[in-house]
């Protein structure tokens, strides 16, 4: 393998033994973040210097842990020296005694978005065979910067802004038949800058390929880093680290407004995927609820007492609750009743509007023993039962707003208005909604 010693420019970055410490530690933060340390891990290699450089490194955490490595190298056959990458993969590999399997791709000769997507799908298509828990992908800070950058320019909106995530899914072609054991995307080395990357694999004797086509500038990652980069770091010199770190915030942003699009979590999901995969689906059902992720023995211990803990489990955690019951995971706010009812008006929908104001109009907290009738040829029931067949959690029913009008209970979210207030045809109706606290899912519309 030719080595290509790029050279390193004085940027005030560590280099030799401090850059080695610099990289492990990225790698071993990384895989403690999104417990990973004791799975498997395909680790895709190009022979491109910062995947040479994750595959060392790798190496290295794996004689030390329950790591499972292993490498995957595509081979698209476009570049006269692509099988001369593949030998010096080969030989790396062999070195360092990890597994390789080598996948040859063709890339349609017919290309609706052109050469470079075509290639980059074929290539995310081939890794997104292995069988690991993970697919580790050499990415570092000038990448993720120079992604945002492309991506604001193409005006894209909040998840372009956020660019790549440390771990995701990985992009597969549209037709892929979906697989539920398919690996997740890694990218440890997300937080690394490129020169770091240079000095470790020179610090280590590394050899590397350098592909020809990152000089041709009709590619625009290309022409952005040969020709806007290096004006950006002359006024802004940590521009890359900010725009890394904008898109941070930028995913954390799109996270918090995806909240009330996972509300529940099925315990069968948990019990079905491998460990790994259920810390992950696990991490991420908090994240996505507004709690912050715990560290690994913390979601271990969260994960054995949902999973064994029995129907109803409450564990307390960054200040909400994560419960159990009918082997669906919630995450609630443990607080009384918060928010507000709005009454929508309409036309023979909702709750009669002249029989509700007949009497005075409150809003109560449930006390039990209420009951409701829901349908006329039917007698009223007990909330409790109703709460019951309707599966709604036990810790929701108090904190649920009851309308009555004077002594009568007129409607309950999510069980619906009693029988004899609803608006017949062409009367005046009022459609109530209860518009729930913050990072709380909506009510839905409500019943009958």
């Amino acid at each position: 393998m030719r080595v290509k010693p790029l050279p390193v420019k004085a940027s005030g970055r560590p280099a030799g033994s401090a850059t080695v410490q610099q990289i492990h530690r990225a790698l071993s933060a990384s895989l403690e973040r999104t417990s990973a340390r004791e799975t498997s891990i395909c680790a895709a290699l190009s022979g491109g210097v910062d995947s040479v450089v994750l595959l060392h490194g790798l190496t290295a955490i794996a004689r030390q842990s329950g790591l499972t490595l292993t490498a995957l190298h595509v081979n698209h056959g476009l570049s006269p020296s692509a099988y001369r990458w593949e030998r010096n993969c080969r030989t790396l590999c062999s070195r360092l005694r990890v597994p390789l399997t080598v996948k040859r791709v063709k890339v349609p000769a017919r290309r609706k978005h052109g050469l470079e997507s075509a290639a980059r799908t074929a290539r995310y298509a081939a890794l997104a065979t292995s069988r690991a828990d993970f697919v580790a992908l050499a990415h570092q800070v000038d990448d993720q910067a120079e992604t945002v950058l492309m991506n604001l320019l193409r005006g894209a909106g909040l998840r372009g802004a956020a660019a790549m995530p440390e771990v995701g899914e990985l992009p597969t072609l549209e037709d892929s038949p979906d697989r539920e054991d398919a690996p997740r995307a890694l990218r440890p080395l997300l937080g690394v800058p490129r020169e770091a990357i240079v000095a470790y694999a020179i610090a280590n004797r590394l050899h590397w390929d350098e592909d020809e086509s990152n000089a041709d500038e009709s590619l625009s990652r290309n022409w952005l880093r040969r020709n806007v980069a290096p004006i950006l770091a002359a006024r802004y010199p940590r521009w890359r680290e900010s725009l890394a770190r904008a898109a941070s915030h930028f995913g954390e942003a799109e996270a918090m407004l995806a909240v009330n699009a996972i509300d529940r979590l099925p315990v069968e999901r948990l019990r079905e995927a491998t460990k790994a995969r259920a810390r992950l689906l696990l991490r991420d059902f908090l994240r996505a609820g507004g709690a912050r992720a715990p560290d690994a023995r913390r979601l271990d211990e969260m994960l054995r007492q949902v999973l064994g803990g029995g129907a109803n489990v409450e564990i307390l955690h960054d200040g909400k609750v994560l419960r159990r019951y009918r082997d669906e995971l919630a995450l609630q706010i443990p607080a009384s009743f918060e928010g507000e009812v709005v009454f929508h008006p309409s036309k023979g929908a909702g709750i009669d509007a002249a029989k509700l104001n007949a009497q005075p109009v409150t809003i109560r907290a449930r006390q039990g023993g209420e009951r409701l009738r829901l349908a006329a040829n039917r007698p009223s029931r007990t909330l409790k039962n109703l709460f019951q067949e309707s599966g709604i959690p036990p810790w929701e029913r108090d904190r649920l707003p009851l309308v009555y009008s004077g002594d009568e209970l007129v409607w309950v979210p999510g069980l619906g208005i009693a029988a004899g207030y609803r608006a017949a045809k062409a009367r005046a109706g009022l459609v109530p909604e209860w518009l729930r606290g913050p990072r709380e899912a909506p009510a839905g519309p409500p019943k009958g």
